[in-house]
């Protein structure tokens, strides 16, 4: 069944670097995926955490990969990480409307999150999940900005939504909220967060939506690999050229680690948590 690579990377030994590797079947030869998480300039602890397994589930097999970006803390991200795949996978239509099942668990969970007690609610974090089901059939839903990106015969396509405040201003002003680039010279909701949905942020919750955006696409022949990444890359980088580095690099995990190098010798001062997931 595949190398069922634990997940539990994330908190970095003296605060650097790290990464893994596995691979699963999917019907086209094996899938192979390969992370690195690198810790940003900022002197707070790491607050990127990542999913990347394979398991079995009910007869099939399912890819789980995420990042979770935190803010104010690390209590939401890695609560992330532990609850937020079970809980999708918990919903009862999952096979028959995955994207229902996706949108609510991600509902309960943002509520779990706000209500668990006062302390993990007042951070936040993005998330970007991709399912893969039978390594035939993608699912991607996001809050945030961590982005998920398809090759398709070389060609990057976003499969998630970046919610910033500027292109969300309507829905949070709706809300009683403002977007201010005061102080700095990044939008931001309320002159606090740079993202304008998130989990957790209880203080900013009435202005901020927790829905994600969800997409899916059958995977075939065309499709080389999937990208997930907190925004430490994609600050510095164009989903094209993530594409093009990771596309010739046929071990996930070493091209994992080279968008972090690239992104490094960009200037990215923020974490950096990169997933690549090689199709064939």
């Amino acid at each position: 069944m595949g190398n069922l690579c634990s997940n539990s990377g994330s908190k970095l030994a003296n605060g650097q670097s790290s990464n893994g590797a596995g691979k699963g079947r999917g019907d086209q030869g094996s899938i192979r995926y390969g992370y690195t998480l690198v810790k940003g300039k900022a002197n707070h602890p790491m607050e990127d955490f990542h999913v990347a397994k394979f398991v079995p589930y009910q007869g099939r097999e399912l890819g789980l990969f995420a990042i979770y970006d935190g803010h104010l803390g690390d209590s939401v991200p890695s609560y992330l990480q532990k609850h937020l795949f079970s809980n999708i996978l918990k919903e009862g239509e999952f096979w028959t409307d995955p994207n229902r099942s996706i949108s609510k668990a991600y509902e309960r969970t943002d509520q779990a999150i706000l209500s668990h007690n006062p302390d993990l609610g007042r951070g936040g974090s993005t998330a970007v999940t991709a399912i893969l089901i039978n390594g035939r059939k993608l699912w991607v839903a996001n809050v945030g900005d961590s982005r998920a990106v398809l090759s398709n015969k070389g060609q990057a396509i976003q499969m998630s939504i970046d919610h910033e405040p500027n292109t969300e201003r309507g829905s949070i002003e709706n809300r009683g909220g403002f977007v201010s680039n005061m102080p700095g010279d990044v939008a931001r909701v309320n002159g606090q967060l740079a993202v304008s949905r998130a989990f957790g942020d209880k203080n900013l919750k009435n202005h901020l939506r927790s829905d994600p955006d969800i997409t899916n696409a059958d995977i075939d022949a065309d499709n080389e690999i999937l990208i997930l990444a907190s925004d430490g890359l994609w600050k510095v980088m164009s989903n094209q050229e993530a594409v093009d580095v990771a596309i010739k690099i046929r071990d996930p995990q070493k091209a994992a680690k080279q968008l972090a190098v690239e992104a490094l010798n960009r200037e990215s001062k923020d974490d950096i948590s990169c997933i690549v997931v090689r199709f064939k």
